[in-house]
């Protein structure tokens, strides 16, 4: 194995201090094989990560540190990792040691057999809920349905990317960052390595239900119209079906007097189902028009407060 190249590892943190000391003590010995950088960036942690990360960095400056102001989300964390990456290939993992880091080598062993996204795929999710197993299925089943792209399932963030691929992310505008739709949107020769998931070492999940949702709808409004397509041929059902109403209303009332019986049912009904499909339509169109305004705002993606060896 060719091992003169700069290995980037990017590891986004927030709020990851009984983690940080084990994930180090475990890719410790994976790294020293190579000639690397590893990147923590700190989302805003509110507990010791930040001084612990210092702390390692003052010994060894290949150790680095970028600190946000505040708490913008693991994507962002993620992108700012790509940012400032020098390596000829960087490779992100969560500090939770979810990942196994041993995965390291056969990752780097497939990108240089010539492979641009290397991507850690999940052999089962035995260590997450049945809930959390179901509605990720449910996920990748409905973005790959309603996307133009095709994004492998059972794969988080966990992946090498080539230079090529970095420095595409890099030139990207865009604020909404769905970070694995945006790798797979430009077909890079990719392939798979597949590992078993551990459980976290430390500490709970920073993804709760309403954070999940929130993600799950960045995923399919940043990257497909079909929903907007969807609810335009809603529309059309919901108008032919009250074209029928329409006709069934003429016919009753003119053919079958004596059957005909009037009530407030019917145009309740009526009247919620159509009111429904309204709000779901304006609520599909007010998500892409507010990252719209997102975009046009030109905010930077993040803030840094604090950067150490970088």
């Amino acid at each position: 194995m060719n091992k003169n190249f700069l290995l980037s590892i990017i590891v986004p943190v927030y709020n990851e201090e009984k983690n940080i000391p084990e994930l180090l003590k475990r890719l410790k010995p994976i790294l020293s094989k190579y000639n690397y950088e590893l990147i923590f960036v700190d989302d805003g942690s509110t507990d010791a990560s930040p001084q612990i990360i210092k702390n390692l960095a003052k010994k060894d400056k290949r150790i680095k540190l970028i600190s946000f102001q505040r708490n913008f989300g693991h994507q962002m964390a993620l992108t700012c990792g790509y940012k400032h990456a020098k390596g000829d290939c960087a490779i992100t993992l969560d500090a939770d040691l979810q990942d196994p880091p041993e995965v390291i080598d056969k990752m780097i062993k497939k990108w240089q057999e010539g492979y641009e996204v290397v991507y850690g795929q999940r052999l089962d999710r035995q260590t997450d809920s049945f809930f959390k197993k179901s509605t990720a299925h449910l996920f990748y089943k409905l973005i790959n349905f309603l996307s133009d792209v095709e994004i492998p399932e059972h794969v988080a963030d966990f992946r090498l990317l080539d230079r090529k691929a970095v420095n595409f992310l890099n030139s990207l505008p865009e604020k909404a960052r769905f970070l694995r739709g945006l790798v797979a949107w430009p077909g890079f020769k990719s392939t798979i390595v597949q590992y078993k998931r551990e459980k976290r070492f430390a500490g709970k999940t920073h993804y709760s239900l309403s954070k999940m949702i929130n993600f799950a709808l960045e995923g399919i409004i940043s990257f497909s119209v079909k929903p907007l397509r969807l609810a335009t041929y809603l529309g059309f059902i919901v108008a032919f079906l009250g074209f029928l109403g329409i006709i069934y209303a003429i016919v009753g009332k003119f053919l079958f007097p004596e059957h005909w019986v009037t009530g407030w049912t019917a145009l309740f009904v009526g009247i919620m189902f159509l009111g429904g499909v309204q709000l779901i339509t304006i609520g599909i169109i007010g998500e892409y028009i507010g990252k719209i305004y997102q975009q046009v705002k030109g905010r930077p993606f993040y803030v840094i407060k604090e950067k150490v060896n970088v």
